[in-house]
């Protein structure tokens, strides 16, 4: 299996001199093709800031992230990004915010007529598989939380990236559309065949989704733990219930408490009850 994404000794730091925070300390990792990889820790511990570097639109102060064999330079069209809000142009129906990218990057080269017919039969595609053929010609603000969410992803993979960055894409939507999203990415995915980073602060979330869960370890920002999950590729929500499952949640959650020093914090609040309930 060749590597989609490697970093390595990735830093990122924001400002200079004493003030200066380091985000991201020496991060190594690789992602195989066609790997679903899920990123989770308590929040300050760099996932969000990672992503954004793999995707481009961050910059890193020292080491080197490569995809496809090439260091990145920038943003590039073998990587799409989706953001938990949905980001999408409210003067363009559904189907015209899916088109939006392509027609974009139309623009900036010579486009036949071949190639608008094969942009509108990929729109079309998409709007098949993600369920939003009844709404192509509604406007955002017509479709609920996770309709629209599904017209970003539709968006997203219009120009068939290799790469899929997730940033808590279904963190705003309520539980059981969560679960539909779940089978839904799941299952688009694997047809288009795509590299996926996942950032998450829902552990269950990224145990059903991920093949890898990758446990980051805040101030500043590193590389804890990387867990396989032990769940055969094709997942039903049943699985949540598996033993295995909930063994991994259970570590999975210790050690982001470890991490983070909420034992700690949780140990001195319950100190501090008791002495004021000695008073």
């Amino acid at each position: 299996m060749s590597i989609a994404v490697q970093c390595r000794g990735v830093w990122k730091t924001f400002g200079t001199g004493p003030t200066a925070v380091t985000a991201l300390q020496d991060i190594n990792l690789a992602v195989e093709d066609g790997e679903f990889v899920t990123l989770v820790g308590s929040s300050g511990c760099g996932k969000s800031t990672l992503l954004r570097t793999i995707a481009g639109i961050e910059s890193h102060n020292a080491g080197e992230i490569i995809v496809g064999g090439v260091p990145i330079r920038g943003p590039g069209v073998d990587r799409a990004m989706v953001f938990q809000n949905y980001s999408l142009y409210p003067w363009l129906t559904v189907v015209e915010n899916i088109k939006f990218t392509r027609q974009l990057a139309a623009h900036t080269r010579d486009c036949t007529s071949s190639d608008v017919e094969v942009a509108a039969g990929r729109a079309d595609a998409l709007l098949g598989v993600m369920g939003l053929t009844s709404v192509a010609h509604s406007y955002p603000n017509q479709l609920s939380g996770g309709m629209q969410q599904r017209v970003a992803i539709a968006r997203a993979m219009m120009s068939r990236p290799r790469i899929l960055l997730m940033d808590e894409p279904f963190g705003a939507l309520d539980a059981q559309t969560r679960e539909v999203m779940h089978d839904l990415i799941l299952h688009v995915s694997q047809l288009e065949s795509c590299t996926v980073i996942f950032v998450t602060h829902d552990v269950e979330e990224a145990i059903y989704l991920g093949q890898r869960v990758v446990l980051m370890a805040p101030r500043p920002g590193r590389v804890d733990t990387v867990y396989p999950v032990p769940l055969t590729r094709e997942r039903s929500q049943a699985m949540k219930h598996h033993s295995a499952f909930l063994e991994l949640k259970v570590a999975i959650l210790d050690r982001i408490r470890s991490t983070s020093g909420m034992k700690t914090d949780l140990e001195l609040l319950q100190k501090l009850s008791r002495t004021a309930a000695q008073r």
